[in-house]
C-alpha cells in the first residue's frame, strides 16, 4: 500500500522522537520514500544520524544547507512528498502550526506543504488536556490536517494517561487508511460547474452576481485526490486547483456552460451543478458601451437554460446527479421540491441565513438531501472538508446503487 509513496516526516522535541526511528524502519520496509525534518531541539532526544541511516537520506533542520549558498528549499519539500506526517508533535510545534507562527524549516515546509498533513501529539496528560491546546488541535481539524489521537498509557512523568504518541504500528494503519481512501473515485469521470456566469449587457458591463467559485473548486481537488477524472466548467474566477491533473473547461456566459456541459455529459458519472448560474440574461447584447443619460434605461432580460434541469432530464442510469441551492427563506421546502424537480440524486443546500456561509466565504455551512429523503444537518466548516462531507455521501449513494 505504501510502495512508492513519499513521505515527508517531522520530528520535534519530543521523548517521543526515539519512536520516529521504529516509525522510518516500518516505512522503508513497506519501500516508502522517507526524508526527515527535525526541529533544533529534537536534536536533544535522538541524533540526525540515526533518523538519516535509516531513512537513507540526509536529514533536514535547517534553512541554510552550506556557506556555498545552497538551501533547503522549504516550497520544493512541500511539493515533492504525497503526506506530511508530524510525529511526535509536540504542544510547541502544535501551537505554532495552528496559529501560522513559523520559526524553523519543519514549520515553513508545514505551511508550504500542498499534500494533507497527518499530526500524531505527544505530550504529558495535562498539556494533552489543556483547553489551549484542545482549541489548537480543533483549529488544525478545522484547516483540514488529519489527526492521529495520543494513546493512553504510561507517560515520561511516571503519570498515566492519554498524551503517548501513537505506536508507529498505529500511524502506519492510517496512513494505509489514507492512501486506501484515494482510490474511492478511481477512473470515475466527474462533471463539476463552478462560479458566476457573467450574462453581458454591452462590451464592460454584466449581470452576475459575487460567487467565488471556491466551493466548486474543493471539491474538484478533493475529487481528483480520490482517483477520479475530473472536469471543471468554470465561470469567470481567479482560483488555483492542486490537483494539476484536472481539466478545466472556461465559460463566461451561462449559454456558454449550458453547452460545454451538453458537449460531455453523457460520458461523466458523476454530474455536480454547483456554480451559481445566472437566471437571466439580456435579449440583446449592444456593441458599444452604454452611455449614462438623465432618462430611465430598460432592460430586457430572457431565461438562461437550466443545466440542472437539462441533466436530470437526460440522466443516463449510470450517472449520479448533484444540484446545489442558495436559499434565503422556506430552504427546506425549497430544496426538496427543487430535488424532485430537477432529479437530482442528492442536494447540497446553502442558506444565507447562516453567518459564514453563501458566496466567497472560505466557510460553509450545508445540509444534503437525498432521494431518500434523508435529511443531514452539517456544521461551519472551511470548504474544503465540506467537500469530503460532500464526496463522502455521493459515495455512499454510489455503493447503495451497487
Amino acid at each position: 500500500m505504501l510502495k512508492g509513496k513519499k513521505i515527508l516526516l517531522g520530528v520535534t522535541s519530543s521523548i517521543a522522537a526515539y519512536k520516529a526511528a521504529s516509525l522510518i524502519r516500518l516505512l522503508v520496509k513497506q519501500q516508502a520514500e522517507v526524508q526527515v525534518l527535525m526541529t533544533p531541539a529534537s536534536h536533544a532526544f535522538i541524533t540526525p544520524l540515526t533518523l538519516a541511516t535509516l531513512s537513507k537520506k540526509p536529514v533536514y533542520t535547517d534553512f541554510v544547507a552550506n556557506l556555498n549558498g545552497e538551501w533547503n528549499n522549504h516550497v520544493e519539500l512541500g511539493m515533492w512528498a504525497d503526506v506530511m506526517v508530524i510525529a511526535p508533535a509536540s504542544a510547541n510545534t502544535i501551537t505554532c502550526m495552528a496559529n501560522g507562527i513559523c520559526n524553523n524549516l519543519l514549520l515553513a515546509t508545514y505551511l508550504s506543504a500542498k499534500c494533507p498533513v497527518m499530526f500524531a501529539p505527544a505530550m504529558d496528560l495535562d498539556m494533552y488536556a489543556h483547553a489551549s491546546t484542545q482549541n489548537n488541535i480543533t483549529k488544525l481539524l478545522q484547516y483540514g490536517n488529519i489527526f492521529i489521537p495520543a494513546e493512553t498509557g504510561e507517560l515520561a512523568s511516571g503519570l498515566v494517561g492519554q498524551g503517548r504518541m501513537a505506536e508507529p504500528e498505529n500511524i502506519i494503519e492510517a496512513l494505509e487508511k489514507h492512501f486506501s481512501q484515494l482510490q474511492d473515485f478511481k477512473d470515475v469521470n466527474v462533471l463539476i460547474t463552478a462560479g458566476p456566469t457573467h450574462e453581458h449587457l454591452d462590451p464592460v458591463r454584466f449581470i452576475g452576481n459575487a460567487s467565488s467559485g471556491k466551493m466548486g473548486y474543493a471539491i474538484a481537488d478533493e475529487f481528483a485526490l480520490r482517483g477520479a477524472n475530473v472536469t471543471i466548467v468554470s465561470g469567470p474566477v481567479n482560483l488555483p486547483l492542486f490537483n494539476k491533473n484536472i481539466t478545466v473547461i472556461k465559460v463566461i456566459s451561462a449559454n456558454q456552460m449550458f453547452d460545454s456541459v451538453q458537449n460531455i455529459a453523457d460520458n461523466q458519472n458523476i454530474i455536480i451543478c454547483a456554480a451559481a448560474v445566472a437566471d437571466y440574461t439580456p435579449t440583446k447584447v449592444v456593441a458599444e458601451k452604454i452611455k449614462k443619460k438623465d432618462a430611465e434605461l430598460n432592460i430586457e432580460l430572457q431565461p438562461t437554460k437550466d443545466i440542472l434541469a437539462h441533466v436530470g432530464k437526460n440522466k443516463k442510469t449510470h450517472q449520479t446527479i448533484v444540484g446545489f441551492a442558495l436559499e434565503t427563506n422556506n430552504e427546506l421546502e425549497n430544496a426538496k421540491a427543487k430535488l424532485v424537480k430537477k432529479n437530482c440524486d442528492l442536494l447540497v443546500l446553502n442558506s444565507l441565513n447562516d453567518v459564514g456561509a453563501g458566496f466567497n466565504f472560505n466557510t460553509n455551512k450545508i445540509t444534503l438531501l437525498d432521494k431518500t429523503n434523508k435529511i443531514e444537518v452539517f456544521e461551519l466548516k472551511e470548504k474544503h472538508l465540506v467537500a469530503k462531507d460532500i464526496c463522502n455521501k455521493i459515495l455512499e449513494i454510489k455503493n447503495l446503487e451497487k
